[in-house]
Parts: C-alpha cells; sequence; structure tokens
C-alpha cells in the first residue's frame, strides 16, 4: 500500500484507520464494511472493473459514494462540512485498502486489540 494508515480506537473502543490527508475521506466508507462477506463483494467489484468486465461501477454506502474506474476511484463525502469533499485514489490502491481492512474486521469489536 503506497499510502499511509494507521488503526486506533475510538473513545467507546471500537476499531478505526486513519489514512493520508491525501484519502482521509476513504476512511468513511471503509469503515462502513461491516463483514469479511461485504469487503469481499466489494473487492469483487473492483476487481471486474480492473479486469474490464465493467467499465465503471459505484457503490454508494452511508455518508460517501465511490465511482470507481479502472484506473482511478473517486470518493465522495456526503456529509463533510469542509473542502475537500472529494478524494481519490489509484484503483489498485482501493483494493489494497479494502483487503486491509478485511483482514481487520474480525478485531473490530474486539475492546484493546489491534
Amino acid at each position: 500500500m503506497k499510502y499511509s494508515y494507521d488503526f486506533f480506537r475510538d473513545h467507546v473502543g471500537t476499531l478505526r484507520i486513519k489514512l493520508s490527508d491525501g484519502i482521509k475521506l476513504f476512511a468513511d466508507f471503509i469503515e462502513d464494511i461491516p463483514t469479511e462477506e461485504e469487503a469481499d463483494e466489494y473487492i469483487k467489484i473492483v476487481e471486474n472493473v480492473l479486469n474490464g468486465l465493467n467499465e465503471k461501477f459505484e457503490i454508494q454506502l452511508n455518508a460517501t459514494s465511490v465511482i470507481i474506474k479502472k484506473e482511478m476511484t473517486v470518493l465522495e463525502h456526503f456529509y463533510t462540512y469542509e473542502e475537500p469533499y472529494e478524494n481519490e485514489m489509484e484503483t489498485e490502491e482501493f483494493k489494497e485498502l479494502m483487503i486491509i481492512w478485511k483482514n481487520k474486521i474480525p478485531e473490530r469489536f474486539k475492546k484493546n486489540e489491534i
């Protein structure tokens, strides 16, 4: 993964991800993926775009929408009150970020483990 990231626990002990400034809005999308099965579903969608089966694909979750294209994925945040309202990253990196998150999901609601 070319972007920096770190995991931390919030004030109620839930595992969260902190991303570098240029892609920090992607954290709100990633953290809305609650299960490994859902992560696999989204990873498969990204692979389909990367392999040319789909030209693009949009996924909308609670506060965000991602438009996945072969080269770049653009995230739009619906409820942020400060700019930027969008971030973008390479689609291969987006896939890698989802794999990283998928591997952390089993730890998400365990207390005091990172």
